[in-house]
C-alpha cells in the first residue's frame, strides 16, 4: 500500500549506517531486477529475426564466455546498479527541488514547531517504527534549539495494519488540536511501549480531552485516508523504503540519524541556504 552515503552536488542520501524500518516486502525487489536483467542478455527473445540454428549459437557462445570470464557479470551488475542508482538520485533532486509541492504543503497531516518557519523538515514515520520511537527525543531537541524550525509530520505507515489505524486516529485528533496539543499526542504515542494501533491511538486521545464521537467518525472520513495516502504516493516518489526518512533542504536521510546530523544540516541552511555546504 505505501513504500544508500552518497554526497551529490544538489542532493546527498542519508547512509544506511542507522536504523531504518522496513516492510518485509520490498527486500529482494533490486535483486530480481538485476537477475531479470541478466537474463535477457541470453534469452532467445532478444534474437529474434535469426534462425534457431544461430540462436543456439549465440547462447553457446554467450554461456561459454561467461564461464571462462564471471567476472563480467559482476561488471555488468556494477554497471547496472549505477544507472538505477543515477536514476532514482534524479527522482529524489525533482521532488525536493520545488518548494511549492505537496511535499512541503500536508493535506489531513500535521505541522508542528514554527508553521511560519523558513527552514522545512520533513519526517515520514510509522507509530510502529522502533527506530522512529528512539529519534523522536532528536526531534524534540531540534525543535527546542531552533524555534523557527517548521516541522511536517508524514505518516508512512508501512509496518502493519494498526499503523495504519493508528495514523487515522492521530489525523483526527489534529482536527480538534494542532500545535503544542498534537505534539502531545504524538510524543506520548510514538513514545508509548509495545504495538500501536487503534485502541492505544483512542486511548492517548480520550486522555488528552478529544471529542471521542466526533474523533472515530472523522477518524472514518475519505480525506483522512486519502491524506495518508498523498505521503505514501510522495514517498514513493523519493523513494523512500523505510522510516524514519528526512528531508531537509535537497537532503533525504534515511535512519534514524540522531541529533548532531540533523542540527548540522539546519546550521548548514542558515549558512549557505543548503544542507550540505560545499
Amino acid at each position: 500500500m505505501f513504500w544508500r552515503s552518497h554526497a551529490l552536488s544538489s542532493l546527498h542520501l542519508g547512509r544506511f549506517r542507522y536504523g531504518v524500518c522496513r516492510h518485509a516486502g520490498y527486500r529482494g525487489a533490486g535483486l530480481a531486477a538485476l537477475a531479470l536483467g541478466l537474463f535477457a542478455l541470453v534469452s532467445p527473445a532478444c534474437a529474434e529475426g535469426f534462425s534457431a540454428g544461430q540462436k543456439a549459437e549465440i547462447e553457446a557462445i554467450i554461456k561459454d564466455y561467461l564461464l571462462q570470464k564471471p567476472e563480467v557479470l559482476r561488471e555488468a551488475i556494477g554497471v547496472l546498479e549505477a544507472r538505477e542508482k543515477a536514476a532514482e538520485e534524479k527522482a529524489r533532486e525533482k521532488a525536493v527541488s520545488d518548494p511549492s509541492s505537496a511535499l512541503f504543503s500536508p493535506v489531513n497531516q500535521a505541522v508542528i514547531g514554527d508553521p511560519a518557519g523558513k527552514i522545512t523538515l520533513i519526517e515520514f514515520f510509522d507509530y510502529n517504527c522502533g527506530y522512529c520511537k528512539r529519534a523522536l527525543s532528536d526531534l524534540a531537541r531540534l525543535m527546542k534549539d531552533n524555534p523557527d524550525l517548521r516541522v511536517v509530520l508524514r505518516d508512512l505507515p508501512i509496518l502493519s495494519p494498526g499503523s495504519v489505524e493508528a495514523a487515522k486516529i492521530a489525523n483526527a485528533f489534529l482536527r480538534q488540536f494542532q500545535g503544542e496539543k498534537f505534539w502531545e499526542f504524538h510524543q506520548k504515542l510514538l513514545g508509548s511501549r509495545g504495538p500501536v494501533g487503534k485502541v492505544e491511538a483512542l486511548g492517548v486521545a480520550k486522555n488528552l480531552g478529544a471529542d471521542m464521537d466526533k474523533l472515530a467518525k472523522d477518524a472514518a472520513a475519505p480525506d483522512i485516508t486519502s491524506g495518508i495516502e498523498e505521503s505514501g504516493k510522495l514517498a514513493k516518489s523519493l523513494l523512500v523504503t523505510g522510516t524514519p526518512t528526512y528531508v531537509i533542504g535537497e537532503d533525504v536521510a534515511v535512519g534514524a540519524v540522531g541529533y548532531d546530523e540533523l542540527e548540522a544540516k539546519v546550521a548548514n541552511i542558515k549558512k549557505c541556504g543548503k544542507a550540505i555546504c560545499s
